[in-house]
């Protein structure tokens, strides 16, 4: 988020762009110039931003389909090679996730239609190819580029929809995790195939690849979480050796803590121990510029951190860092004292640790049942 620029919020969904997207249209500004001079080039970056209006349309066709089954969308990112929309939960069923991933490429095939209809029938084939070629009538370049954002999307693997389709589809079926599994598979492997095809033809696949290749992969790393969460406690997996920081601390003090300890997250407690607030690395160095060293740490902290019971199911803890967008949740024990933490550094470990077992299992390197996950 921190490389992207807020341009506003529509019906609740914050829309930002990456600054990779202004790299881009600056690419198609130079490029333009050269085929058609400075008509050419400022038509080129009007072509562009009405392809991103249209993506932005096609998120927008995914959350009013997850807003139908109660899933809200917090923000969406504008990347140079498309749009993402980041879901506060997960769709609970196959069905929800088949109708939300399917209705952005409707979207696409509604402006496509509607394109078509506005020239009377005349966009060609040859003039909805030639996206890339200034000459061409802007709005059938437009209807092309719709027509080529569904085929794309449409691909059955991840991340575009049509993987999210054929999990949706496999998931009917199979378990989550397995369906998932298959889906991120296809993903990576098509992933080298964008890459090997690159090398002769474009680079800009190239990219595309390494994209595709590392959204399957954290989309299959979810599933894997998702699997795990259910059968594993909070208690079970979240940090219990962390420094801590007094209300009255300065930020002076929270900087030492921070240069003497490996943590980028401190959380904040009074004099019985529960949790005021969070101050994270980026804010405490923001706050030391703007006010000074003196200030107290309680001016730099956030205070939207969520609380989870040390008793309560990982998958909880997991909905609660989405729902919020938080680097922590805090632990708490019955008298809500702060007890632990729960980061996306824990989780991950924890990934680790189960692969690790599962593996010397597999091998013969250990033997009797498996132990039981403790604290890591």
């Amino acid at each position: 988020m921190g490389w992207s620029l807020n341009l506003g919020t529509i019906a609740g969904t914050t829309v930002r762009v990456h600054f990779t997207f202004l790299l881009l249209l600056v690419w198609i500004w130079l490029t333009h110039y050269q085929i058609g001079g400075t008509p050419a080039a400022w038509e080129g970056v009007a072509f562009i931003i009405a392809v991103f209006a249209c993506v932005v349309l096609h998120e927008f066709g995914h959350i009013a389909a997850a807003r139908y089954f109660d899933i809200s969308t917090p923000d969406i990112t504008l990347f140079p090679i498309g749009g993402v929309a980041r879901l506060e939960r997960m769709p609970e069923e196959p069905g929800q996730e088949f109708v939300i991933a399917v209705a952005g490429p409707l979207v696409n095939v509604a402006i496509a239609a509607l394109i078509f209809v506005l020239l009377g029938g005349s966009a060609g084939v040859e003039q909805m190819a030639g996206i890339e070629d200034p000459r061409m009538n802007f709005l059938a370049r437009l209807a092309g580029v719709n027509v080529f954002l569904v085929l794309f999307n449409m691909i059955p693997a991840f991340p575009m929809d049509g993987g999210r389709i054929l999990r949706a589809a496999l998931a009917a079926r199979l378990s989550w995790s397995r369906a998932t599994q298959i889906a991120a598979t296809i993903g990576q492997g098509l992933a080298f195939v964008f890459g090997f095809v690159g090398l002769f033809y474009n680079p800009l696949l190239i990219f595309i690849g390494i994209f595709v290749y590392l959204a399957a992969a954290a989309e299959a790393q979810n599933a894997q979480i998702r699997e795990v969460a259910t059968s594993v406690l909070v208690g079970d997996v979240m940090i219990t050796e962390f420094a801590r920081l007094e209300r009255s601390a300065t930020l002076d003090e929270a900087i030492e803590m921070l240069l003497s300890t490996t943590q980028h997250d401190f959380p904040v407690i009074d004099s019985a121990g529960h949790l005021e607030g969070l101050v994270t690395r980026n804010d405490m160095i923001r706050t030391l510029k703007e006010k000074g060293p003196a200030e107290p740490v309680a001016s730099a902290m956030r205070n939207d951190i969520p609380k989870i019971h040390y008793r309560k199911s990982l998958e909880e803890s997991l909905r609660l860092m989405q729902q919020a967008d938080v680097p922590a949740i805090a632990v708490v024990d019955n008298s809500d004292r702060l007890v632990g933490l729960m980061t996306h550094e824990t989780i991950g470990e924890m990934l680790m640790v189960r692969s690790a077992v599962s593996d010397a299992f597999r091998f013969g390197r250990l033997r009797g049942s498996k132990p039981r996950l403790t604290r890591i």
